[in-house]
């Protein structure tokens, strides 16, 4: 049986991308804050993706077992319709600390689950919005996090890839959640199936078609 580890795994996307993998028959691990308050029928494992001690704590609990896919979902847009003048440090440092910081340090502690793996990938939700050739203003934080994952996942894939790992990072589209908000393009479910359709698609010997990519959820490339 496959296993995937979803971190952000209660609601939105990351509960939605549980639920297909549930209905394939995986091995789902849902890494949550509060495990009583997530209603998914799978394998719910505490997790304050902030805190070292808690990583540990989550390595710890799952051990030596192989991890097909180590899917860093987690994330937040705290300065949604802000002006720059309205980020404070501490809006900004948050975003670095769950959008960026966070999935690394977890992609490290849980290396060697992934690579004792058959898929042996690791896949990271971005965000368009994280590219440096795209438009748009504002989401200073939000942004600058996300560009700032792209690049940490790019020289994290360099130390992988020899062991036949690999990375994909997705940006979900815009969609209907309480990030996204009513008046986005998608729905959670179409979101949530087209990035699977990507991932499900790497493995070792397509490593060279997908490692290292930066991907929109219906599978096309995005510019760095």
């Amino acid at each position: 049986m496959s296993t995937i580890l979803i971190t952000g795994a209660n609601r939105g996307i990351g509960k939605a991308l549980a639920e297909k993998y549930l209905r394939d028959n995986w091995r789902v691990i849902a890494a949550v804050r509060t495990p009583d308050d997530c209603d998914l029928n799978c394998e719910k494992l505490e997790l304050e993706v902030t805190s070292a001690q808690s990583i540990a704590a989550l390595k710890a609990e799952i051990g030596d077992d192989a991890i097909d896919v180590l899917w860093n979902n987690a994330g937040i847009y705290g300065d949604k319709g802000m002006s720059l003048s309205e980020v404070s440090d501490e809006i900004w440092l948050q975003s670095f600390l769950i959008n960026t910081i966070a999935p690394l340090r977890l992609s490290d502690a849980f290396r060697e689950n992934v690579l004792r793996s058959e898929q042996k990938t690791f896949a990271y939700t971005s965000s368009k919005m994280g590219s440096i050739e795209t438009k748009g203003a504002g989401a200073y934080a939000y942004r600058s996090s996300k560009a700032a994952l792209n690049m940490a996942v790019s020289r994290f894939s360099e130390e992988i890839t020899a062991q036949g790992g690999s990375t994909v990072v997705l940006h979900p589209g815009w969609v209907v959640t309480d990030m996204g908000g009513a008046g986005a393009d998608i729905t959670v479910d179409v979101s949530a199936k087209g990035m699977k359709k990507v991932v499900d698609q790497i493995n070792p010997d397509t490593q060279s078609k997908f490692n290292r990519t930066y991907r929109n959820y219906d599978g096309s490339i995005l510019p760095w």
